[in-house]
């Protein structure tokens, strides 16, 4: 039960975070350097904030021990959110919607799916079967508004996507969810004055709008979310997270024709049911192949 309301909350905030991309950088509210920028940095003040409080909580009620001191993320999960974060944001302005997203979680579940297996988490031949039908489902979704995309924008996507397989993986061992992913967002920080460099150049552009967006994604669906995925993740098997991942282009459509007035299709209800249907089925099944 922890692990579906968990990863249910995380996929709602997954999908805000791609709304929130989406109204900012596709309107023109912000470019893609400033806008990764304001992201980190919300997110790892956001993040720094909530984690001295939960310390002091912890030391006031004596539950503090050397497991959660020690657990302060790595450099190797910082390094992949950076390049997923800043990767995506560039390639979003090269793709649309419908091929970005085909691109980038196609590389994540063939990341996530590829170490599961690799690890000998075996599936049973159920499992494989709503695999298949959701990834069918995601397809049918998709490919109608897809396009052929320019190779940068496609490369940038497929790498962000990796990044973000990467980063998924490495949330199974945190003992702190939340201190692991502060940590993670303070050590990417030492990328912004790189970013600066290229990001002065386009301050003119940045507008309140974009600013405010960049904050909620970085602060809220990027910074809590992932802290929250984090928790999922050690419940999840390294297939089943990959799986249910596909859920989040239909919550981000969802909530596109909420907030954007984008119209429901018959298109979106058939694939809608044969990815959530399917993802059920996948999770519900406990029973894995010998």
């Amino acid at each position: 039960m922890k692990a579906t309301l968990y990863t249910l909350v995380a996929l709602i905030a997954f999908a805000a975070n791609s709304l929130l991309c989406r109204m900012a950088l596709a309107q023109g509210y912000i470019d893609a350097w400033n806008f990764t920028i304001i992201r980190l940095v919300s997110g790892a003040v956001c993040l720094g904030l909530i984690m001295a409080i939960y310390t002091y909580n912890l030391k006031r009620k004596g539950a503090l021990n050397n497991a959660i001191l020690s657990d302060t993320g790595s450099w190797r999960s910082s390094i992949s959110l950076l390049v997923y974060a800043l990767c995506f944001s560039i390639a979003y302005i090269e793709l649309d919607t419908g091929t970005g997203a085909l691109i980038l979680f196609s590389a994540v579940q063939l990341t996530m799916i590829g170490w599961g297996i690799y690890k000998k988490e075996q599936l049973s031949k159920l499992q494989w079967g709503a695999f298949f039908v959701a990834l069918a489902g995601f397809v049918y979704l998709m490919l109608p508004s897809a396009a052929v995309p320019s190779l940068l924008g496609a490369s940038l996507m497929a790498l962000s996507g990796v990044a973000w397989g990467v980063y998924s993986i490495r949330g199974k061992a945190c003992v702190s969810p939340l201190r692991t992913t502060a940590y993670n967002f303070i050590r990417s920080l030492v990328a912004i004055p790189v970013l600066l460099l290229v990001a002065i150049g386009y301050l003119k552009t940045v507008s309140m709008q974009g600013v405010l967006l960049a904050c909620a994604s970085g602060a809220i669906a990027s910074g809590i979310g992932y802290s929250i995925w984090y928790v999922a993740m050690p419940l999840l098997k390294s297939t089943q997270a990959a799986v249910v991942q596909l859920c989040v282009p239909v919550l981000a459509a969802i909530a596109g024709m909420l907030f954007l007035s984008e119209q429901v299709t018959v298109e979106f209800i058939i694939a809608s049911s044969l990815i959530l249907g399917s993802v059920l089925v996948f999770i519900l099944n406990k029973h894995t192949a010998r």
